[in-house]
């Protein structure tokens, strides 16, 4: 990581601002609670990373005040669940463990899902599912393909074995897409068929699904979790998830980023930041490498990025895949829902595994008082 990116400062300043002493701020630094580097004009002096010791300062804020910590908790803030499945720490991505940008370099979706779900056995997806017929043709529009899929998973489904009906869940997402039973095809190479796309536009395909496949816990996945948690079936699980990806705050974000790059005087500018990916969202430039973006969009990527000092998010990235390789229009959104079924479906097998029911408390705010999104103890 570039240094000169970075507020530091120093062991006397670091432990001053935490309120601890020199020994407890290295004891942070041995548990890579904060960032230390060495100084560039003496090499014996360490450096800390102010990013990282205000994260503390605020986090030990919180934990004095229960009920600040419990407010902000849904809002970018502590973590609220345990998982096994996904982790974003340093700007960097990991499923299970492996980095998910590696990964996608030459993985399926099919690999991704039994990586993060982590109980099924290798012939998975060797075997056929049961997708019902006849299927009404392809969907390509959001909530075209919404309605479709959520059909589709609604469908009366015969008792299976755990992979059986993860396998049938994945390829029914692709089917509502589609409009064709996948049979055993991997996924992406079956959309790039139907849509007619290159062997190039089938590889990008493959890296966005992998790339799209977890989050941690994003809006959706936290649908997922407090659906499952219920005790209801992965399929209906699954459909909470689609139906919050929908959200234009979420995967609808697409729609936006589209309208953007048609018009760009007249649509609202898509965000160029992501606050869990301080030095750039690594998934869009994974995704972006060797893409024939076109003139436009290439222009409009450097304009923002040079004015802003960000860089695109995984939604730009997926219009600008699917404007690349003359996707139909409205892929990206189906490449992101079909790839974050893997981490859905993940996610709904470990929340029922734990046999315990989401359900938080509300405060009550009588009419007469102004909600706040950070309220007093």
């Amino acid at each position: 990581m570039d240094t000169l990116s970075l507020d530091l400062a120093s062991a006397d300043e670091a432990s001053s601002r935490l309120g601890i002493s020199r020994a407890s701020l290295y004891a942070y630094v041995s548990r890579g609670l904060i960032r230390s580097f060495s100084s560039p004009h003496d090499p014996r002096q360490r450096l800390y990373a102010v990013e990282d010791v205000e994260t503390l300062v605020e986090r030990k804020v919180r934990f004095r005040r229960p009920a600040v910590a419990a407010a902000t908790a849904l809002d970018w803030g502590l973590p609220v669940l345990e998982t096994g499945i996904a982790q974003i720490k340093d700007g960097r991505l990991f499923y299970r463990g492996q980095d998910a940008i590696a990964l996608a370099r030459t993985a399926t979706i099919e690999d991704a899902a039994k990586l993060l779900i982590g109980v099924l056995g290798e012939d998975t997806f060797l075997e056929p599912s049961r997708i019902p017929l006849p299927l009404p043709g392809p969907a390509f529009g959001l909530h075209d393909f919404v309605a479709q899929a959520v059909r589709l998973l609604s469908e009366p489904a015969p008792k299976e074995t755990r992979g059986a009906e993860v396998a049938a869940i994945l390829r029914l997402m692709a089917a509502a897409a589609s409009g064709a039973a996948p049979g055993l095809e991997p996924i992406h190479r079956h959309l790039a068929l139907t849509w007619k796309a290159s062997p190039q536009a089938a590889e990008a395909i493959r890296r966005a699904l992998v790339l799209c496949a977890d989050h941690e816990l994003s809006s959706s996945t936290f649908a997922v979790r407090v659906t499952a948690s219920t005790g209801t079936s992965l399929r209906n699980a699954v459909i909470a998830g689609l139906v919050a990806l929908s959200g234009p705050y979420h995967g609808g974000m697409t729609e936006r980023v589209r309208a953007f790059l048609n018009d760009p005087a007249k649509a609202p500018r898509p965000g160029f930041r992501h606050r869990l990916y301080p030095d750039g969202d690594p998934r869009a430039e994974a995704l972006l490498q060797n893409v024939p973006l076109l003139a436009s969009d290439a222009t409009t990527l450097k304009t923002l990025t040079d004015a802003s000092g960000g860089s695109p998010g995984i939604d730009v990235a997926l219009v600008m895949v699917e404007r690349a390789y003359g996707l139909p229009v409205g892929a990206a959104f189906t490449i992101f829902a079909i790839g974050r079924t893997a981490g859905w479906l993940a996610h709904a097998i470990e929340q029922r595994s734990q046999a315990a029911l989401i359900r938080p408390r509300a405060r009550y705010v009588p009419a007469d008082e102004p909600m706040s999104r950070n309220p007093s103890p």
